[in-house]
């Protein structure tokens, strides 16, 4: 926020930014395939995915009562946080924790899979952090982009509920925004296509990106370009475009 609002009470809004990512791969047989998931898992396990939530938290000036994080078999991860606006001693017992209840919470998880027909392998990535009061979560979308291969990323952002000011008037937003594009960087927004899908009146900003350029060899997996005649290298090229594409407009098209 620009400037701090004087507020009877507590700040009531909650804000919720919902963060996905995808990232697409050719392997070319299915022991590529399930080797490039097994990849990817380790890649991006929970330790991972911990640090990255962490520095979020750091990013949007909160502090953490709890995380909870886990591995999955036999792929996956899932990793959550329980944070506090300010510095809060925890409950004596773990299992009373989640009694916070006006506080927020960021959570990851991950849903490698792949293509039975077309030797694509699909890693996705959904993040999401939900804030009360002053907080808002729109400024670490630079630093998630950054943090994973994205070929395709969708975000929402909401604010939800009413907060008062001093003379008592509702304020249902606490701060400027037209778009989620406009908390991103011109560079990383020049990589991709975006659109918006905005309900203003309702306080909802949707927005999607679609990598421009495709270079091949950043989706091949143990194997290098020039191992493939032209055509082929043509078809993989069409079905990453296709794969992506859909992915992108939320439908199949094909």
């Amino acid at each position: 926020m620009q400037s701090k609002l004087r507020l009877y009470g507590f700040n009531n809004l909650t804000k919720a930014l919902s963060f996905n990512i995808y990232d697409v791969c050719y392997a070319k047989t299915e022991r590529e395939q399930r080797d490039y998931i097994a990849y990817i898992d380790q890649q991006y396990n929970s330790e991972r995915l911990t640090g990255i939530l962490e520095r979020v938290t750091e990013m949007i000036g909160a502090h953490v009562l709890h995380i909870s994080k886990q591995d999955y078999d036999p792929q996956g991860a899932s990793v959550t946080f329980l944070i506090a606006e300010e510095h809060m001693k925890p409950a004596p017992e773990p299992d009373t924790i989640v009694a916070h209840l006006d506080k927020s919470h960021v959570t990851v998880h991950t849903y490698p899979e792949y293509h039975p027909d077309t030797c694509l392998a699909t890693f996705r990535v959904d993040i999401d952090v939900a804030t009360c009061g002053e907080i808002t979560p729109l400024s670490t979308l630079d630093y998630l982009i950054g943090s994973f291969d994205s070929d395709i990323i969708t975000m929402d952002y909401r604010v939800r509920g009413f907060t008062r000011d001093i003379e008592g008037k509702k304020l249902f937003m606490d701060h400027h925004i037209t778009s989620i594009q406009d908390f991103i960087d011109p560079a990383t927004l020049d990589r991709y296509d975006a659109y918006d899908v905005n309900v203003y009146q309702s306080n909802l900003f949707h927005t999607r990106m679609l990598l421009k350029e495709v270079d091949l060899q950043n989706y091949l997996f143990n194997t290098d370009i020039y191992e493939l005649p032209p055509k082929t290298r043509l078809k993989i090229h069409s079905d990453l475009r296709r794969e992506m594409i859909e992915i992108f407009s939320g439908k199949n098209i094909y």
